[in-house]
């Protein structure tokens, strides 16, 4: 679960609501609170609520703009520091906006590099264009779809494919190899590009085909990472039945199990549930280069294949049976290198 779930409450409300909701692990959402920055915090919450830190998000909210300093091929050198000190797979980074030229003119091959130093991997997150009236822009660049960008890894996030008009399941094969981590959650796909907000719903309150990505992806060996990004309000209790549901949906999509097995003995599932503040994440193995390109297609689904999944905690090297924990959760899968995937 990703600690942007919870937000503005404090990053220990976040482990606590993740672990009361039953996910085994948090992604960190680096904001200007210190507690998402310093490794022996995190450690700490880590320690008290007995949740790892599968993911890192890199600083990307307006009130997180002097996290980590100004300069941003820091912030996400940074950013993949934290992940690296905490044992965390994943960072996920937002492409520059059109205004920070220096950072965007460089940016794919800093994400190369900073991958390549640190073992981590950056994933690449989908953004969308804004709407003025009748004219839309894209503010970001190179872009806002990594599927259209020389990067070796990308996140799908539904709600914001929602906002851009696009459908996540094309998107998802689109990316084919290279989609390594899902941020679960739901909105309504917008007929005029940008011209929505990001509603970051529960997973069926929109119109996204997430249950349809989800099996597609656990039908397909898929390894990468799955974590919970949705908005909760309200009381206590009412945040936990919005987080319940969320990873009560993942669980249930990314459990299906190939058609050509549906008369065979159910087989066992490798899956880490993890929490962060804003969801549940999921952990990538690294693919070879060569199967990360943009010209890469979609993940094909293999039907004589057991889709496998297992309870297990990367971060602590352990394998557990499935467990419900209050707050938020990440399953992971195994699969083969080049199509395996891990959900949290």
């Amino acid at each position: 679960m990703s600690t942007s779930c919870v937000f503005p409450l404090s990053t220990d409300e976040a482990f606590r609501l993740a672990r009361l909701t039953g996910f085994d692990g948090v992604e960190v959402m680096v904001t200007a609170d210190r507690a998402t920055r310093r490794p022996e915090l995190l450690r700490a919450a880590t320690a008290r609520w007995g949740l790892p830190v599968l993911s890192v998000h890199a600083p990307v909210l307006p009130v997180a703009h002097f996290a980590f300093g100004r300069d941003q091929v820091d912030k996400l050198r940074r950013s993949a520091g934290l992940a690296r000190e905490l044992g965390a797979t994943t960072v996920v980074v937002h492409p520059p906006f059109v205004w920070q030229r220096s950072y965007a003119a460089r940016f794919v091959d800093v994400v190369r590099e900073i991958a390549t130093e640190t073992g981590v991997t950056l994933a690449v997150e989908n953004m969308f264009p804004v709407r003025f009236g009748p004219a839309g822009f894209d503010p970001y660049r190179p872009g806002h779809d990594p599927s259209s960008l020389d990067v070796e890894a990308a996140t799908l996030d539904f709600s914001h494919a929602a906002v851009a008009g696009r459908d996540a399941l094309d998107l998802a094969l689109a990316l084919g190899p290279r989609l390594r981590h899902v941020h679960l959650t739901d909105g309504v796909v917008s007929s005029r590009p940008g011209g929505l907000h990001d509603q970051h719903r529960v997973p069926g309150r929109g119109t996204q085909p997430v249950a349809e990505v989800l099996t597609h992806l656990a039908r397909s060996g898929w390894a990468g990472t799955v974590a919970a990004e949705v908005h909760t309000d309200g009381d206590e209790e009412a945040r936990l039945g919005q987080l319940r549901r969320t990873l009560a949906f993942a669980r249930r999509h990314l459990a299906t199990a190939p058609a050509s097995a549906a008369s065979a003995p159910a087989p066992q599932t490798n899956s880490t549930v993890a929490t962060t503040a804003s969801g549940t994440v999921t952990a990538a193995t690294p693919r070879p280069a060569s199967t990360n390109r943009p010209h890469a297609t979609s993940t094909p689904i293999d039907d004589k294949r057991e889709c496998q999944s297992s309870v297990a905690s990367e971060a602590h090297g352990v394998t557990r049976q499935p467990m419900l924990t209050p707050t938020s959760t990440a399953t992971s899968r195994s699969g083969d290198p080049a199509t395996g995937s891990r959900a949290r």
